[in-house]
C-alpha cells in the first residue's frame, strides 16, 4: 500500500515496484466472476506495475505544489518493473481504472476527509 500522507515532505522514496489496482475494480471483478459460470482459477488484478518514482511523478503532475521526495532512498539503479498479463481479468469484462485516476480519487478522498491537504501540502 502506498501511504500518500507519509511521503508528503519526505526526503526520499523506496526503491520498489508494486502492482497497483483500484479496490473498486477488485470488487467489480468479484461480482463478474460470481455471475460468470465459466469463470475459474485465479485472476491477476493489476492495472499496472509501477515504481514509487512513477507514482510520485503522477502525484507531481496532478498536485504540483505537493512537497514530495525527488531522491530514491538508495543509490542502486531503480528496480525494474515486472510484467503482468491482464488478459484473463479482461476476459471477465473487467475495465481497469487507470492508475492516474485511482491516485487522484485517493488524494481527493483523503483531502475531503481532512487526513491531509493543508495549503502547505498541496
Amino acid at each position: 500500500m502506498f501511504n500518500f500522507p507519509c511521503y508528503v515532505g519526505a526526503e526520499t522514496y523506496p526503491n520498489s515496484s508494486f502492482g497497483w489496482v483500484n479496490v473498486k475494480d477488485v470488487a467489480n471483478a468479484h461480482i463478474l466472476a460470481f455471475e460468470n459460470p465459466s469463470a475459474n482459477g485465479r485472476y491477476l488484478m493489476v492495472e499496472r506495475v509501477a515504481h514509487y518514482s512513477d507514482i510520485l511523478k503522477i502525484l507531481r503532475d496532478l498536485y504540483p505544489t505537493m512537497q514530495l521526495p525527488e531522491k530514491c532512498a538508495d543509490d542502486n539503479p531503480l528496480m525494474q518493473n515486472y510484467q503482468v498479463s491482464r488478459e484473463k481479468a479482461k476476459s471477465l469484462g473487467v475495465e481497469f481504472t487507470t492508475l492516474e485516476e485511482s491516485i487522484k480519487e485517493t488524494v481527493e478522498s483523503l483531502k475531503e476527509k481532512k487526513f491531509f491537504g493543508g495549503s502547505s501540502a498541496m
